[in-house]
């Protein structure tokens, strides 16, 4: 009897083990459903991680040919009166002596293009020399100086290149001399076809929404290298009030200043008033439809003006420089822009052959007052 109360709690070979393999089945079960539920939480983490870096399509990144319409409607187009010079301007700014000869070609442009309204060439008179004011003025724009505006804390976190930029608030201020509309320009643009109806918009502020080649792609952000404007005193206390508080990314400077200052007040124009070489690099069949209503060509990728791949304009380019620079920048981008610094060249030829005795002159005088 000893023995055998020694095995009470032994279970022989031939015991029934059902119950232990219900319990091995319920455990697998659960470590399946574990690990199901990792799997699915992984994959979906995976592609909103996807979704964010790269971002869902807009229209313009599957753009298709699909409206024949003008942008602007032709018979409401023709009911408008012809800006007033007056009371309408378009102004374009010059903080370096580098950008002469691209304020003398977009000058041309704009005559090319009939526009009416008077024209006004900020500069600084601190940095600015007369040679290129002389320059820069010979083609219809009137001279302007204004009081730099620097950039708030200052310039901490300012892109180097942009550290006078937030001189072109100073539009604002242009009511106190009876302006009521203005289309400002940045001198890296040219004017392709008359875009007066911009001095009819009711709005307080216009622009174009921005692009980038890279991951930004088209963005609800405004470049602010072409903006229309309604000058207006309390609007420009009030900006530089702000500036020194708003929050918003500094290296870009104005434009990212205008851009949290109007926000959602501004009106977003078609691309055709600030056609931004990057929509070419970005979606070449957008910019094959754009191309035939562009009103104005914004040159942000290749300066046809400047000597640097980068863009930063040190050297200053002679006049008798600047058709071999061109064509030497026609290479960049694999030639991407070959057609377009043309565009810029053939009315830089114009220039030259309308106005090149006042070109000369400002040159011959420079050199006789050295």
């Amino acid at each position: 009897m000893f023995r055998l109360s020694r095995y009470k709690d032994y279970t022989p070979l031939w015991y029934d083990i059902t119950p232990l393999k219900q319990t091995s089945r319920r455990n697998a079960i659960r470590i399946l459903s574990v690990l199901a539920l990792i799997a699915v939480s992984v994959s979906a983490n995976i592609y909103l991680i996807y979704k964010i870096v790269k971002r869902w399509p807009t229209a313009l990144d599957t753009y298709q040919h699909l409206n024949p319409y003008p942008i602007v409607n032709e018979e409401f187009l023709r009911t408008l009166s012809s800006p007033s010079p007056d009371e309408n301007a378009v102004v374009t700014s010059m903080y370096t002596d580098s950008y002469a000869t691209a304020v003398a070609t977009l000058g041309h442009s704009l005559t090319r293009a009939n526009t009416t309204a008077r024209r006004l060439l900020f500069y600084l008179p601190d940095h600015i020399s007369p040679q290129a004011l002389c320059i820069a003025s010979s083609t219809g724009f009137v001279p302007y100086p204004v009081s730099r505006i620097p950039p708030p804390h200052n310039g901490v976190g300012t892109h180097e290149r942009f550290m006078d930029a937030y001189s072109k608030l100073n539009i604002w201020k242009l009511g106190d001399a009876g302006i009521k509309a203005v289309v400002h320009l940045d001198a890296d643009t040219l004017v392709l076809r008359n875009f007066d109806e911009l001095f009819s918009l009711p709005y307080s502020f216009a622009a174009v929404p921005d692009v980038y080649v890279g991951s930004h792609g088209f963005t609800l952000d405004m470049n602010t290298g072409v903006i229309f404007a309604r000058p207006d005193m309390g609007i420009f206390d009030d900006m530089l009030l702000k500036m020194q508080s708003a929050t918003y990314d500094g290296i870009q400077a104005d434009q990212a200043f205008l851009n949290v200052y109007f926000a959602a007040d501004a009106l977003r124009l078609p691309y055709a008033y600030n056609a931004n070489l990057a929509i070419k690099k970005r979606k070449p069949d957008l910019w094959a439809d754009l191309r035939p209503r562009t009103r104005i060509a914004h040159y942000t990728l290749v300066k046809p003006f400047v000597a640097e791949e980068d863009n930063t304009g040190v050297r200053i380019l002679r006049m008798n420089e600047l058709e071999e620079n061109v064509i030497r920048r026609m290479s960049e981008f694999d030639g991407a822009f070959e057609e377009e610094l043309m565009d810029w060249l053939r009315i830089w030829r114009d220039t030259y052959k309308t106005y090149g005795d006042a070109l000369r002159e400002c040159v011959d005088d420079a050199t006789g007052a050295s």
